[in-house]
């Protein structure tokens, strides 16, 4: 399997002039840890994650260093640390040191960069402009399939019904794909994710049950915790 059969195609996306209180409100709305940056062309700049919102002066979480070792700290660390602590916008406090992947970077090397760069989540590009996500979740979503950890291909027909399906999860049943991943591999359909109720969950099992080509399902929908419907 590769990126481009667990990966989160629906992406919420800011620019660089988006403001910190709208990246936080997106982030609530629709329960997700971090937004891509992209410019006018839809190539990644940056990311915020809500790592980047919680050191924040307005919340008293800013980081404080003892006298020596603010002796120790270069200007420009200064200006850097007081970009992200006080910025405005997306543009100040993003992290730009961005690790991506392509649609065929198979999943045992993307395991190898979440590890190594140490980060949650990684965008996946096609000459350079954004296409999708892939998540820590979204991986181990895809390292349960049948074959996964063995670097088997994602076959073209397992990918015709992955397309199919979200389209009539999004379209048709309305739950959003963002927040449901769909597996598939030589034609049994994994659902991930979470929904508001056992409606929605039956649902999205039917919906796969009748998509051509679907072998069967296994559905590992869990329900929306009552906490996060009231935030």
């Amino acid at each position: 399997m590769h990126a481009t059969d667990i990966m989160t195609t629906d992406v919420i996306t800011i620019s660089l002039d988006t403001e910190v209180r709208e990246i936080a409100g997106l982030l609530l709305q629709h329960r997700i840890s971090a937004v891509p940056v992209i410019d006018d062309d839809n190539k990644v700049l940056g990311i915020v994650s809500e790592g980047d919102l919680m050191r924040r002066a307005e919340n008293e979480t800013e980081e404080r260093h003892s006298w020596w070792v603010e002796n120790l700290l270069s200007s420009s660390h200064d200006a850097d640390h007081y970009l992200k602590t006080h910025g405005r916008t997306a543009r100040e406090i993003m992290s730009r040191d961005v690790v991506a992947v392509h649609e065929d970077t198979p999943l045992h090397e993307i395991a190898q960069l979440l590890e190594k760069y140490h980060v949650k989540r990684v965008p996946v590009t096609r000459d350079g402009q954004l296409v999708g996500l892939v998540s820590r979740a979204n991986l181990l979503h895809g390292l349960t399939a049948k074959g996964a950890d063995l670097g088997v291909s994602g076959s073209t027909d397992d990918r015709t019904i992955r397309q199919s399906l979200q389209q009539e999860l999004s379209a048709e049943v309305g739950l959003v794909s963002g927040r449901i991943n769909v597996i598939v591999s030589d034609g049994v359909v994994q659902l991930w994710g979470l929904v508001h109720n056992d409606a929605e969950k039956t649902a999205a099992e039917i919906a796969a049950q009748n998509t051509p080509g679907v072998r069967s399902v296994e559905n590992f929908l869990g329900q929306v915790p009552p906490w996060m419907l009231e935030a």
